[in-house]
């Protein structure tokens, strides 16, 4: 079979078809029951999945015996054009895994493209070593450091709003880090490499520390009962849980202001953090809109508190550009 005749399969069936490539592609393997489960069909359909699969593209997929499973083949190439905003929905949202189609909208809508999409090569191999739980070498490319060659452990996709990173622990450093997905080129999966114990996602105390914020109107905007309208809160404050190390993310992309005294000015910070302490201790709170340390708070000295500023910015511009 060829791909000219992808057309003459019913649409439940290519949909399937696409499944079983998006798993190669992206964990590297899958199984009979992952299209059983999925799908809600007999093993028996699932294993004529796969050999049409096979049929369709014999490079991409191996039968491995020992682990009883179907794996990436080595000469992968993609039957199926995937967005990269579809591969990304169904890698962090868990869906959009069928044929890509264009389909008409069912209602008249406009929305921002990103600027920035991650090459799927790149992204597959991150995701595949997340999924196997294995080391990945990669070349990086950083505005502060320029080229190096890393070995990382990623655990994790972070979307800031902007672009992709993969959190993940960074050799070189010796430190868990946020690396720029469209920076990363040439990686390769490091299989028989083990992963230590201080290299795993549970000794990542700024990913495993949950942050508890109140977001209230910003004292200085007119009309808060319309910004407590449009972000549904209640009793005048929205409560919500972030990870340490995506708060200041989240909170930049949301123009929420977190200095102390709700200082900064313009109509995008609807919202103000009300107790900027919960952030106290979270690294990635440098990139929040008007956040200082709690000692360049309580500093009197103008310059010294502008030279605070100035620190926290070059904090910021490490955090960015690793």
């Amino acid at each position: 079979m060829t791909a000219e005749q992808l057309p003459t399969l019913s649409q439940a069936q290519r949909d399937r078809l696409a499944f079983i490539e998006m798993r190669l592609r992206f964990f590297g393997e899958i199984r009979r029951q992952d299209l059983v489960e999925r799908f809600d069909i007999q093993s028996a359909a699932a294993t004529r999945d796969l050999a049409l699969y096979k049929d369709l593209a014999s490079g991409n997929i191996d039968y491995d015996s020992k682990g009883k499973s179907y794996v990436l083949g080595p000469d992968f190439r993609p039957v199926f054009d995937f967005p990269p905003e579809r591969v990304l929905s169904w890698l962090t949202q868990g869906f959009g895994d069928g044929e890509p189609m264009r389909l008409k909208a069912w209602v008249a809508s406009e929305s921002p493209s990103r600027l920035t999409h991650p090459d799927l090569d790149v992204l597959a191999s991150v995701t595949r070593a997340i999924h196997q739980e294995c080391p990945l070498g990669i070349e990086y490319h950083s505005i502060s450091s320029g080229r190096t060659e890393r070995e990382i452990v990623p655990f994790a996709l972070i979307d800031n709003g902007l672009r992709w990173h993969v959190r993940a622990f960074d050799r070189k450093s010796q430190e868990f880090r946020d690396f720029v997905i469209t920076r990363i080129k040439r990686p390769v999966l490091m299989k028989d490499a083990d992963v230590q114990p201080h290299e795993r996602s549970d000794q990542d105390i700024q990913w495993t520390r949950i942050v508890e914020l109140e977001l209230v109107p910003h004292p200085d905007q007119p009309r808060p009962e319309i910004t407590e309208m449009d972000y549904g809160m209640v009793r005048g404050s929205l409560r919500m849980k972030l990870r340490a190390a995506t708060a200041g993310y989240i909170l930049r992309q949301w123009s929420v202001d977190c200095s102390p005294d709700h200082s900064l000015r313009g109509p995008e910070y609807r919202l103000w953090l009300k107790d900027s302490l919960a952030l106290y201790g979270a690294k990635n709170a440098v990139l929040a809109p008007g956040y200082e340390t709690p000692d360049a708070t309580h500093m009197r000295n103008e310059p010294t508190k502008a030279n605070a500023r100035m620190s926290s910015a070059s904090t910021s511009k490490k955090l960015i550009d690793e």
